[in-house]
């Protein structure tokens, strides 16, 4: 009898053990082989139970990375705030070249995501293939609008020539030397938006100030080559510039490195870009995709209808702009800024965004 009662013992010893073990891994996530957020869903959650909501949503960055301090980053902090307000599910994958895309975003879908997002216009065709495979998954892309968008995909696009006319404006009132640079990731549409509306926001400081100011440009046919950005910057400051705008993901990241070594200005994009030099960025041309990122997923969480169409956000949703704060600024030069940014709402001025619009744009 002994014996039986300590074999006994000795199997519900072993079966608590057991249990202990494999509650160590009860709270799961996404354990992607791709590069993913660790823990992206075990943040501090106090206080979200009541509101918990039994939708998942996921976002597969281009090839800059999700730390890429520009819009990969901006999307994810979108959804990091989506699911505070929301209790929603939210997770991405990385993509660390071109060909990860479709692999990446089949994996959402394998894994039951109500929405997957696609950051960037690099990802179009791939995003499109994906929901066109998939009809009963929803998938929304950040900087692409289709000329035929499937019903289950939404595309998202900005008015980012707004936010760059307003930081040429402030580049040619706030040069020394008569002569800034734009340093662009890819040509695309999308880039476009960024040059041209910089390029006209000098011209139309220079008029007001009744000088000539050279706008130097170049492009680093990356997304991703910080380096490849610095040593484009750091020529520019040495041919004499003193002012860079870039518009290039993580590329810009060497811009800003750049432009501390010089001891000169940049212009950041996407996000207020201060904190990366505190003293050498002069102010950011805003793009917020985390606004719109946060929209788009709480309209799809409530059951509306955004599929089959595309969301321009600009300046009436407060998703473009610069930031409130610029100690390197001039005061007057904000102001001035701020003056030209109600005209544009007011479509006294209209930005370009491309090599057209910006032949035909009047001074």
């Amino acid at each position: 009898m002994r014996k039986k009662m300590l074999a006994l013992l000795m199997v519900m010893a072993l079966g608590t053990a057991t249990l202990v073990g494999c509650g160590g891994n009860s709270n799961s996530g996404d354990s992607n082989d791709a590069k993913t957020e660790q823990d992206a869903n075990k943040e501090d959650t106090e206080g979200e139970d009541s509101k918990e909501k039994d939708f998942s949503v996921s976002m597969v960055t281009d090839v800059g990375g999700v730390n890429d301090q520009s819009f990969n980053q901006s999307a994810w902090e979108g959804l990091q705030e989506f699911k505070k307000k929301t209790g929603a599910e939210v997770s991405y994958l990385e993509s660390t070249q071109e060909s990860d895309y479709s692999p990446n975003l089949d994996k959402q879908v394998e894994e039951g995501k109500d929405l997957v997002w696609g950051i960037g216009f690099a990802m179009a065709d791939a995003v499109k293939e994906s929901a066109e495979m998939n009809p009963e998954v929803h998938y929304a892309i950040i900087d692409n609008a289709y000329e035929e968008t499937p019903e289950n995909l939404t595309g998202v696009v900005f008015n980012a020539q707004d936010p760059s006319f307003m930081v040429g404006y402030v580049a040619a009132l706030s040069t020394k030397e008569d002569k800034v640079g734009f340093v662009g990731g890819m040509h695309s549409a999308v880039i476009d938006q960024f040059e041209y509306g910089y390029r006209a926001g000098v011209a139309y400081g220079a008029k007001e100030l009744k000088k000539d100011i050279e706008v130097k440009v170049q492009y680093a046919e990356s997304f991703s080559d910080s380096a490849k950005g610095k040593a484009i910057a750091t020529k520019m400051y040495s041919d004499g510039c003193d002012i860079v705008f870039h518009a290039a993901g993580n590329v810009g990241t060497g811009v800003i490195e750049a432009a501390k070594e010089a001891g000169k200005f940049a212009i950041g994009v996407d996000r207020d870009q201060s904190d990366l030099a505190p003293e050498n960025v002069l102010t950011s041309a805003l793009k917020l995709v985390n606004v719109a990122i946060e929209l788009v997923s709480e309209k799809a969480m409530n059951g509306e209808e955004i599929g089959g169409k595309t969301y321009t956000f600009g300046l009436a949703e407060g998703a473009v702009g610069i930031p409130e704060n610029n100690p390197n600024m001039d005061k007057e030069v904000y102001e001035k800024t701020m003056a030209i940014k109600d005209k544009i709402a007011n479509k006294e001025i209209t930005p370009p965004y491309n090599e057209e619009t910006f032949n035909d744009f009047a001074l």
